[in-house]
């Protein structure tokens, strides 16, 4: 298939080289031309000044796949999109979009008769060689036209990816995922910091994250990465103990106070993160910086180091 990414970022770039790597031609745009002319080189990405130039380059129904900030800068781009497209053609946002702004984006394309997919997208910085987790909310038609797409990012053909329902319910499921994910990260940050803190033990967390990856019950990939990062540095001198939300976790204790239903783990993860946020200190809490930097690749504080 041939298909346009907008915005080739951390996920964008890496989803539109798999799918180059998988046989699939991929027009890219991105704000910043140097990131589109290094994927050009290293690639063979189709590249594009402009969003107008890279949907023109699309014969048939015509597939855009956004990898864009959730809020207003993806819905103007869907706008913008409008006139370009044709009966029938599809707009997937792979973002991290609240579930409801999604419902409202397909209610409103589909009175253009333009299809929209909403796919939460898991993988981070690893997807690339791991492959993506894909959450997909559409109507049947939609899915089965971007079907080979998902497909390519996904770990296996057979595997990691799953039109879970109609349009919105893909970005709500990725949303109580990230709520889930809150809740496991909080674990394994207190544990930790539980370990450190039995100072006469002297228990090496490193090596104990590193023995709980074999046989242990609380084996898993966040685990694994957990491990990995404190092989380093386990006592992580370097790192300001602030962790930020991105808004997924928000958005989730929102939907369980909304739906009656009680979520306590998941709420008070995130309000450990704003407690974060106001200059405490911890341990745990530079756990979580780094396992957030392990899978998402998102910015940890360091501490300034001043020299006299």
């Amino acid at each position: 298939m041939k298909i346009v990414m907008l915005g080739l970022g951390k996920m964008g770039g890496n989803m539109a080289t798999r799918l180059i790597r998988n046989g699939h031609e991929v027009v890219g745009y991105d704000t910043s031309q140097e990131v589109v002319s290094e994927l050009e080189k290293t690639e063979k990405l189709i590249p594009s000044s402009s969003v107008k130039e890279a949907v023109s380059m699309l014969e048939g129904q015509k597939i855009i796949w956004m990898m864009l900030p959730a809020g207003e800068i993806t819905k103007k781009q869907i706008a913008d999109l409008i006139p370009l497209l044709n009966k029938d053609d599809i707009i997937v946002d792979g973002g991290n979009s609240n579930f409801k702004h999604s419902v409202k984006m397909g209610s409103m394309l589909e009175e253009y008769d333009i299809g929209f997919m909403d796919c939460g997208t898991s993988g981070g910085v690893w997807g690339l060689n791991e492959g993506y987790c894909l959450m997909v909310g559409a109507s049947h038609e939609v899915a089965k036209a971007v079907e080979p797409v998902l497909k390519a990012l996904a770990p296996t053909p057979q595997t990691g990816w799953l039109h879970v329902g109609p349009v919105g319910s893909g970005h709500f499921t990725k949303m109580i995922h990230n709520g889930i994910e809150y809740g496991m990260m909080e674990s394994f940050a207190e544990g930790l910091e539980l370990l450190k803190g039995r100072e006469e033990y002297a228990i090496d967390v490193a090596e104990v994250t590193e023995l709980w990856r074999h046989g242990s019950v609380v084996r898993s990939w966040l685990l694994d990465l957990t491990a990995e990062a404190l092989k380093g540095d386990q006592n992580l001198d370097n790192i300001e103990p602030y962790v930020a939300d991105s808004g997924e976790g928000r958005w989730t204790a929102v939907e369980a106070i909304e739906q009656g239903i009680p979520a306590p783990v998941l709420t008070q993860a995130l309000q450990v993160r704003f407690r974060s946020q106001e200059k405490s200190k911890g341990y745990g809490y530079k756990i979580l910086s780094i396992m957030r930097n392990a899978f998402g690749g998102h910015v940890m504080k360091k501490n300034k180091i001043i020299n006299d």
